[in-house]
């Protein structure tokens, strides 16, 4: 192992989270494949029925899609490079592919936090203003709002990632079970200010900044429900729970990353914490398509339709 006192040109890294359990490792291969798989059917599934059906061409089910394509994205970021460590006895991972990793799983966690802050505008014109909608939040204005959403957020961590690969580290050996950015930053020897005052202003722009937007639009949406119709009390519910849960969901899990990569966590055991750093990456590309594929009507009886459709065809051929 290298040294930690002495500043070096690092070729690779060590993963030091990972446990030694034996033969049980190949049945935590079989459960993590098994899990990709279905993270990779669900959601590509989902976006192919979007595509597919013109009548899901609207701002709500284009930004689902640009949701999906995420979940993707974030999933294959980690799952085939887990699934590579879990065989390995030897848990290292080559400096390149360690800073793309990282430079993936950042991306996704920009693009979610902006995708769900989007997405909350656009329930708030839905909900607020039925009437205008059609006209304030149109086809061309939400395929402008996605592409704003990937471009900001993977800008903004190219300057991150940049301040990273400059430093001079003093080791490779990484507390984790994959490559993270602040834990790269940990090993540094050199002078980390910039990157420690870049990364709360990260954090802020990632994490502070969308939640305004989105507190204004649930503020607005309750003051509509609580003053409206039965109907727009439905509507309200039926479209923003899942928004809601996603949310929430995502904040708990990224709340936990950030605390124990910042912060001392030797005190939570350590099944715990490789438990819950997987959390976020794991529950939400999940979690995303099978809650608005059941709680989205329209979505939901679309692929009610074509799953049935594939049944009888099937059915035809025997």
């Amino acid at each position: 192992m290298m040294s930690n006192s002495t500043s070096l040109t690092v070729s690779y890294f060590i993963l030091g989270a990972y446990l030694n359990i034996g033969y049980l490792r190949y049945l935590c291969f079989m459960i993590t494949a098994f899990v990709y798989i279905v993270i990779v059917v669900a959601n590509t599934s989902l976006i192919v029925v979007i595509c597919v059906n013109r009548s899901l061409h609207e701002p709500m089910y284009l930004f689902l899609c640009s949701l999906f394509v995420n979940e993707l994205y974030g999933s294959t970021g980690l799952f085939p490079f887990l699934l590579v460590q879990i065989l390995s006895d030897i848990h290292t991972v080559s400096a390149p592919l360690c800073f793309l990793q990282i430079f993936c799983l950042h991306t996704y966690g920009g693009v979610e936090f902006s995708s769900l802050t989007v997405m909350s505008y656009d329930r708030y014109l839905a909900i607020c203003y039925p009437l205008q909608y059609n006209t304030r939040m149109t086809y061309k204005k939400a395929v402008i709002f996605i592409i704003l959403v990937w471009l900001y957020s993977f800008v903004k961590f190219m300057i991150t990632l940049s301040l990273n690969i400059r430093l001079t580290l003093c080791g490779n050996t990484i507390n984790g079970l994959y490559c993270s950015n602040y834990l790269v930053v940990k090993l540094a020897c050199s002078d980390t200010q910039v990157n420690n005052i870049y990364g709360y202003f990260g954090t802020v722009l990632t994490i502070l900044v969308p939640l305004f937007p989105i507190l204004f639009s649930y503020m607005r949406i309750l003051r509509v429900c609580f003053s409206g119709s039965k109907q727009t009390r439905q509507k309200a519910l039926s479209t923003c729970t899942p928004h809601l849960v996603s949310l929430l969901n995502f904040s708990f899990g990224c709340g936990f990353e950030v605390l124990q990569s910042r912060f001392d966590m030797s005190g939570v055991p350590s099944v715990l914490r490789i438990i819950l750093s997987l959390y976020f990456l794991i529950i939400q590309p999940l979690m995303n398509p099978v809650m608005y594929g059941l709680q989205m009507s329209k979505l939901r009886n679309i692929c009610k339709h074509v799953l049935r459709y594939k049944l009888l065809a099937g059915r035809s051929n025997n």
